[in-house]
């Protein structure tokens, strides 16, 4: 129980320090501000998805939107990518600031670690948050952890 309580509290530390300007950070959840400058137009998060069994039996994908928080802007718009092996996917918030999530994606590649991009259509600063979540063949919610390795 204790060990539960200190790696979420490890997994929010994490996420604050990695993703910097981090505006909600939990297990299944993460927002912050992408290029921050407005300035790099190729700016692109990466992470590591990793699915596994958790008790609620093996993971069979992971599903994703992204939600771009920022007031809209002419051709800016925030992406995200799935892949793992041979299978990706992606999508994009078509609408900027309205609260609604873009048509959430999945990639059926069963238990281990999927790459996760986000990423935008030119220079400018956006505020965005991602929503994950690794499924049983069943639709129930297994084990789901992240790692942030670039954001830049």
């Amino acid at each position: 129980m204790f060990e539960s309580f200190l790696k979420k509290i490890k997994t929010k530390i994490f996420c604050t320090m990695l993703l910097g300007y981090a505006g909600l950070c939990n297990a299944h959840d993460a927002g912050t501000v992408m290029d921050s400058s407005g300035t790099v137009a190729a700016f692109t998060g990466y992470a590591l998805v990793t699915c596994f069994d958790n008790g609620n039996g093996p993971a069979d994908h992971l599903r994703a939107s992204v939600k771009d928080l920022s007031r809209p802007q002419d051709g800016l718009l925030v992406n995200l990518q799935i892949i793992k092996g041979n299978r990706a996917i992606s999508t994009t918030d078509p609408v900027s600031g309205d609260a609604n999530f873009s048509p959430e994606v999945k990639v059926q590649g069963g238990n281990g670690t999927y790459l996760l991009l986000v990423n935008k259509t030119k220079a400018g600063a956006r505020s965005f948050s991602v929503s994950y979540h690794c499924m049983t063949a069943s639709n129930a919610h297994t084990g789901t952890d992240i790692a942030v390795q670039q954001f830049e």
